[in-house]
Order: C-alpha cells, then structure tokens, then sequence
C-alpha cells in the first residue's frame, strides 16, 4: 500500500521485529497477571472486611479506595516511580508496574465485591445464623459464595482493564509491549505498520479475556439472574 506521499505499508517489517515484540508481550502479560490476581484477593479481602464492618479498618479500606479511584492511573505510577525514591524507596520499573496496577484495580474490587456482598439476601444469612453459625462461618458460608458470583461481571471488567492500563507503563519505560513499540518507531520512523501490529494484539488478547470472562460468569451464574 502507497499514497501520494511515498509511504509504503511494508508487512514484512512487522516481521522482522517479531522477536521484540514477543518479550515485550511476555513482560506485559507478567505484570498483568501479577496485577491481576493481586486485584483480584485485595479486592476480595477489603470487600469482605467492608461487609463485616470491622472498625478502623473499614475507615482505613474507604480511604484507600478514594485515593485510588479518584485519582488518575498515571500519577499513581509516577508517585511510587519517582516521589517514593525521594524518601529513600526505590522501586524498580517491573514492581512498579505490577504493583501500580494491582493497587488500582484492588480499589475498584473492593468496591465491587462490598456491593456484591451487601446484594446477598438478608434472608439466607438470618437462616445460616438461626443454625448455629457464628458470624465469620455465615459469610464464609453463604455470603462469599453468593456475593462473589453476583459480583463477578464488573470483577471481569477490572480484570481486563488491569490488562490494558499496563500499556500505561510507557511513562516509567518500563519494556513492555507498547514501550517496545515506540522504541522501535523511534529507530525506523515507522509509526504505522508497529501500532497497527499492537494494536491488532491487544484486540486479540482482550477479546479473548472478555470470551473468558463470558463463559466464567455463564458458569457461575445465580439461577434464575439474567
């Protein structure tokens, strides 16, 4: 493909940079993961805790989510990346990574999981209770499993956005796949072919994770949710 400009779409370029693109891909799915799972039981435990109303730490949990949830993803990574060194913590450009995005999406889970929590039937905890079980063992029991599934899709939404706010880690160059991608637009200059290439692997991989995360919530629907 060629314009009036003399530009010409080259595949074959694309090709030659496969190699770089694959780690970069491999260190953007490590961060994501680690990010992920880690969003993933914060925001279980903080939901719980929230539920439970525990003192204290449910003050200190609605602090935390206010930060992280009305503050901008970037000034986050910048805060641990270049404020924390400033009083002696240093963090490499990896933790940061995973760590920026498993406090992010550890806020809006805590959130999505309280609600989930508080949606379960004030009926089936009453029954669990009337049988005996303390107030843990109720939750554990009952509260937990049913909260979790009615929490599940905007969960799986989080999930997936904690993967593609790591291309957010261009700003701390830390080599991931988009990072890896403006290195090389900033050798060869072209611009067109690279981002089409990451472009099209990121539709692919969040396309997959929303299939996935379709059939988990199918599985574990409530019966008679829609």
């Amino acid at each position: 493909m060629s314009d009036d400009s003399g530009y010409h779409f080259d595949p074959g370029f694309i090709a030659q940079h496969l190699g770089e693109l694959g780690a970069g891909l491999l260190r953007t799915l490590a961060i994501s993961a680690i990010g992920m799972a880690g969003a993933l039981v914060v925001g279980v435990l903080l939901g719980a805790i929230s539920t439970l109303r525990i003192p204290v730490a449910r003050q200190l949990i609605t602090v935390y989510v206010e930060v992280f949830r009305n503050t901008p993803l970037l000034v986050q990574i910048f805060f641990l990346y270049f404020a924390l060194p400033e009083i002696g913590l240093r963090l490499d450009s990896f933790t940061v990574g995973w760590l920026s995005l498993l406090l992010w999406g550890g806020a809006y889970n805590a959130e999505n999981f309280r609600a989930g929590f508080e949606a379960v039937e004030g009926g089936y905890v009453e029954a669990c209770r009337a049988l005996g079980f303390p107030r843990l063992a109720a939750f554990r029991q009952v509260t937990l499993p049913l909260g979790a599934r009615i929490a599940l899709p905007s969960v799986t939404n989080i999930l997936i956005s904690v993967f593609k706010n790591s291309s957010f880690m261009v700003a701390i160059s830390f080599p991931e796949l988009t990072e890896t991608a403006v290195n090389i637009v900033a050798v060869t200059f072209r611009a067109f072919e690279m981002f089409l290439a990451i472009g099209v692997v990121y539709l692919g991989l969040v396309w997959l994770m929303s299939l996935g995360a379709g059939a988990i919530e199918r599985r574990f629907a409530i019966p008679g949710e829609h």
